[in-house]
């Protein structure tokens, strides 16, 4: 079966459940938690989760994927298909059509011309655009008249759903962002924390790593919505407060990410004020090797690439035995109970897309003592591992969360077992998710070992979530610290594969290829290694109605039909 052949068919069409009120802004106040604070509103200038939804209330893509994976048109009149024309039958071009009379929130119009600017903001070579990965194979994007846009790519490509769709890939102001491009963009603090947008909510106040005040949309498309006439969007924390304050005391009325224990969760939900809701998607808690070596004696551009690989983690036979001493099983009962599967993939869904992978499985530190012994890490005295002068030692990180302290307090206990040294650091969410290019603390940054977090790719199609490993898609200096390839991993043979993969039609070859890939991050290499499926848990107020659980998208992809329950 050919992908050209579902995009014969007309997309799903799709009709946003009527609003409760007949009048924009008629129930009042919606307060919602994040206990990661957002630190920027641009989700061009970071990859975590909380900049990226957070940014979703006020910037819109063209399109998004629905609660079932489906695409469904936002700023355009329609999702592109061979059949519809906007898809052309060589595959090499998308033409975007813009719904007419969409207003920015400033009453200005929106038009093509804000289209390719987006496309050329984030393609910048100085940019250092933390979501590079959607543009990836287009070769230019042209205006053709007011409303019309078409994206041209080098080669066929088969899924052309890449820039422009989802929440990772927004539309932003040419006339806001004008002078913010390439090594600028991160000085352009006005725009970053209050960009102009189509959303249903304009940024009223933005406190980074704190809260943001919002309030309807004046000139929002839909002259009904929102209902809420001001929204509180409150940062900080931890999942633990984020819960109570929706599901016990009825403070806030939505509570994203509870990463909880199973009967925490459960003893929250017994206040009566709100409840949990949980979907899978393709969320991975994971834990990241550093490939090269994160000594801040280096200089930057030398530690930031593999001109400095690192000085265990090189070794193959250490990054498998890490990954064998670990019991997956374990960490799902602690952390996660039915809300979690124990995982060998980085892409576990849809079920197509993952591979029959369960090697890790099993926890083997019998196995992984002997691996170490036979590639010459010796233990000493002290029982840690060493070889030519190098110890075992790990500096392990991830962001301040109970569960994750958990994971890391089994971790590396288990790794004491196979006589590697550990350090924990836990960071502040806010800040390690964050897209500073100042901080030291940052994911992008990677100046640790191993770190361990989760995340997730927009829609059903793993191409541009699996092209983040392309070789130069590294942070770096020259790229304000951006960039998706977090490992630092680099293998031609993968970028060939990424290559392929835009190019081919074929779904069971497709199928295939993304399952190669994902051996190669994981099962060959243990660049990557998979801890658990997670599916996503948040929680809402009983007297918040049109909530819809969106594991493909943002969570808050259609707070615009978000009502009060009276």
């Amino acid at each position: 079966m050919k992908l050209k052949t579902i995009l014969l068919g007309a997309a799903a069409a799709f009709a946003m459940a009527p609003a409760a009120s007949a009048e924009r802004g008629s129930d009042g106040h919606v307060s919602i938690i994040y206990w990661q604070a957002p630190s920027i509103l641009n989700p061009y200038l970071s990859g975590g989760t909380k900049d990226i939804e957070s940014a979703s209330l006020v910037i819109e893509p063209l399109g998004r994927y629905d609660q079932d994976g489906n695409l469904v048109p936002y700023l355009a009149e329609e999702i592109p298909t061979t059949g519809n024309g906007g898809v052309s039958e060589d595959l090499k071009s998308i033409t975007w059509k813009l719904k007419s009379g969409l207003k920015w929130s400033d009453g200005s119009a929106v038009t093509s011309a804000d289209v390719k600017f987006t496309a050329d903001y984030c393609m910048h070579p100085e940019g250092g655009c933390a979501q590079l990965a959607k543009f990836d194979g287009v070769d230019s994007v042209d205006v053709v008249d007011d409303l019309t846009v078409t994206v041209t790519f080098k080669e066929p490509k088969p899924n052309p759903y890449g820039p422009f769709m989802g929440g990772q890939s927004p539309i932003i102001q040419a006339a806001q962002f004008g002078d913010c491009m390439g090594a600028k963009a991160p000085e352009c603090t006005t725009a970053n924390f209050g960009p102009i947008g189509t959303g249903p909510f304009v940024v009223d106040e933005f406190k980074p790593n704190d809260v943001i005040s919002m309030s309807a949309n004046p000139n929002y498309r839909d002259p009904a919505k929102p209902a809420f006439a001001t929204l509180t969007f409150k940062g900080g924390g931890d999942a633990t407060a984020a819960g109570r304050a929706v599901m016990e005391t009825g403070e806030f009325d939505y509570a994203w990410n509870m990463q909880l224990a199973p009967d925490v969760l459960a003893k929250m939900a017994e206040g009566g004020k709100g409840k949990p809701i949980a979907a899978f998607g393709t969320l991975v808690e994971r834990l990241e090797m550093n490939l090269t070596n994160p000594s801040p004696d280096l200089d930057a551009d030398t530690r930031s690439t593999v001109k400095a690989p690192h000085p265990f983690l090189s070794d193959i036979n250490v990054r498998k035995a890490l990954s064998m001493a670990i019991d997956r099983t374990l960490l799902v009962e602690v952390g996660y109970g039915q809300a979690g599967r124990p995982t060998c993939n980085l892409v576990p869904g849809p079920a197509v897309y993952a591979s029959d992978n369960t090697e890790c499985m099993t926890q083997d530190i019998a196995g992984a003592n002997k691996l170490l012994d036979d590639a010459g890490w010796a233990k000493g005295s002290d029982g840690v591992r060493a070889k030519d002068g190098v110890r075992l030692s790990i500096l392990y990180q991830t962001s301040t969360n109970a569960v994750r302290q958990d994971f890391q307090a089994l971790i590396k206990d288990w790794w004491q077992q196979i006589g590697v040294e550990t350090e924990l650091r836990n960071l502040n969410a806010s800040v390690f998710f964050g897209g500073d290019p100042g901080s030291p603390d940052t994911f992008q940054k990677f100046y640790a070992d191993v770190e361990m977090y989760a995340n997730n790719f927009d829609g059903t199609d793993p191409q541009a979530y699996l092209s983040m490993y392309r070789c130069g898609n590294e942070p770096k200096p020259e790229s304000q610290w951006q960039g998706e390839n977090i490992n630092r991993f680099c293998d031609p043979a993968y970028d060939a594969l990424i290559d392929e993969l835009s190019r081919t039609s074929d779904l069971e070859k497709r199928y295939a290829l993304a399952k190669q890939m994902n051996e190669m991050l994981t099962k060959e290499t243990y660049t990557i290694i998979p801890l658990v499926d997670r599916g996503r848990v948040s929680a809402h107020s009983m007297t918040l109605g049109g909530v819809v659980l969106n594991t493909w998208d943002s969570e808050l992809w259609n707070v615009a039909d978000w009502h009060r329950i009276k």
